[in-house]
């Protein structure tokens, strides 16, 4: 293996480029980072489905924790909603790791290739957007229920009542699958705000990059307690996320939400495919 002076491996230097966008697209859409980098480093550099899935979940926390920054200056998160997400959340994204350590490889990138497919059909027929504009109109009535949220900009948001037991319910789920397959609970948390909390997509987004940084970092610490992380790997994807968040954090103010969230739906159903594929000719 080549390395330079300091002692970094460089054979693994496109994973860094490759870090960069795939950080831009999550932190600007509201994502699970994860979507993209547990089946990239599963299919492309090569590592065990649970050795990507805890890299997927370690290099996610820098680049939504950097973005979870952005965020909190910006004064955009729902901190009283996202207590109740978290108290759910973290339990659950542990027992969900822990399972994965447990699990075939081949029964775990089965689950993977599924539940990529399940959050591309929720992320292609996702009534938020059908939501996101009662939501935002919500922003603005001054009679709308619940709480007022004011921004760094000068912007403020009513943000409509929302049942906490359905809330934790949801978020015990997408905790579990976070830690079982890196993904699910910023896709739950972000519908559930807008459509049914009446959140403007704007808080929600933010909320759920919070509530993503917190239970992700408890999720990667338990894979990284149950096996040897990739660490020859995560040294070129930290330091794109970094930058792919800066990005993500800017566009995410001009970027449509629809067509961005119709998109990824198309790419997770395509790479979802490829990974049951796969898996379905390593059988044969």
């Amino acid at each position: 293996m080549f390395r330079r002076p300091g002692g970094l491996p460089v054979e693994l230097w496109w994973v860094f480029p490759a870090s960069v966008l795939f950080s831009t697209i999550a932190i600007s859409s509201g994502v699970s980072g994860a979507l993209f980098f547990s089946p990239f480093f599963m299919l492309v550099v090569g590592l065990s489905p649970a050795q990507a899935i805890g890299a997927g979940l370690l290099t996610e926390v820098f680049g939504m924790g950097n973005g979870l920054r952005l965020y909190v200056r910006q004064r955009a998160v729902d901190f009283a909603t996202a207590r109740w997400i978290l108290a759910a959340s973290v339990p659950t994204a542990g027992l969900g790791a822990l399972v994965a350590h447990r699990m075939p490889g081949e029964l775990l990138k089965l689950l993977f290739g599924l539940g990529l497919l399940g959050l591309a059909g929720a992320l292609v027929a996702n009534p938020a957007r059908r939501g996101a504009a009662g939501g935002e109109a919500a922003a603005g009535a001054s009679d709308a229920p619940g709480r007022t949220l004011r921004t760094r900009d000068g912007q403020t948001y009513h943000l409509g009542a929302c049942s906490r037991g359905s809330t934790a319910a949801l978020s015990a789920l997408g905790g579990f699958l976070t830690g079982l397959i890196s993904a699910g609970l910023p896709e739950l948390n972000t519908t559930q705000l807008v459509v049914r909390c009446r959140v403007p997509p704007r808080i929600a987004v933010a909320t759920s990059v919070f509530t993503l940084a917190i239970t992700a970092l408890v999720g990667a610490g338990v894979h990284a307690l149950a096996a040897q992380p990739a660490w020859h790997v995560v040294r070129w994807s930290v330091p794109g996320v970094l930058c792919g968040s800066f990005l993500g954090s800017r566009l995410s103010r001009v970027l449509p939400a629809e067509a961005m969230e119709m998109w990824l739906g198309i790419v997770f159903a395509a790479v979802g495919t490829l990974v049951l594929a796969v898996q379905w000719m390593h059988r044969g």
